[in-house]
């Protein structure tokens, strides 16, 4: 049909459903489900499970704050960069790294931006900001399954009978934001993700 897949779906929650699914990995129960060795079928070593729990929280406040530089800079560039201005696009990245980055400002030289492909020739045009966006989205929805409790059997069914009808069901036949208030039933809170990424 003219709606199918992410078609239609606003840049604001194209991500949230594929990053919605990246929750899941961090559930014992759920990993554990399918987490066995190929040929023996020896399930997945309790170290190593942790391993994976903890590297959900390792360097995430540097790795929040790369993900707003680049949806900055690239808001930036895209609505705000004047070409026949007084700044080079390789200054306007200084003045946003200042900001976002002054633990680790470009050097002199750095050329990033010309393989920042996503923002010019990856169909993120002043849309970069939409993967931390899908990232709330994702936590917060992820969040009204922690609501009812991973381990109730018919709460975590009930709330994805309401994830499939809004969430999925919808596509972009309505605006993400009126779909992700019907699903949680308020707007998006960023609680969520800070709790999952260790940053409450």
């Amino acid at each position: 049909g003219d709606v199918a897949g992410i078609s239609g779906v606003e840049w604001d929650a194209v991500e949230l459903p594929s990053q919605f699914m990246e929750n899941w990995c961090y559930d014992k129960k759920t990993v554990y489900g399918f987490a066995k060795h190929y040929e023996t079928g020896e399930p997945l070593k309790e170290e190593d499970f942790e391993k994976l729990k903890e590297q959900r929280t390792y360097g995430a406040g540097m790795m929040a704050m790369r993900q707003l530089y680049f949806g900055q800079l690239d808001m930036e560039l895209h609505a705000r960069y004047d070409p026949a201005g007084g700044e080079s696009i390789f200054d306007v990245q200084k003045r946003v790294a200042e900001v976002y980055s002054a633990h680790m400002p470009p050097i002199e030289g750095d050329r990033f931006l010309c393989a920042f492909n996503h923002i010019f020739g990856g169909g993120y045009a002043a849309g970069y900001y939409s993967y931390k966006w899908a990232e709330i989205l994702s936590a917060d929805a992820f969040g009204a399954f922690e609501d009812v409790g991973l381990d109730n059997e018919e709460g975590v069914k009930s709330v994805g009978r309401r994830f499939r009808k809004t969430v999925l069901g919808y596509g972009g036949g309505k605006p993400p934001s009126e779909v992700f208030k019907e699903f949680r039933g308020r707007e998006p809170s960023s609680e969520a993700l800070l709790r999952h990424c260790g940053l409450d």
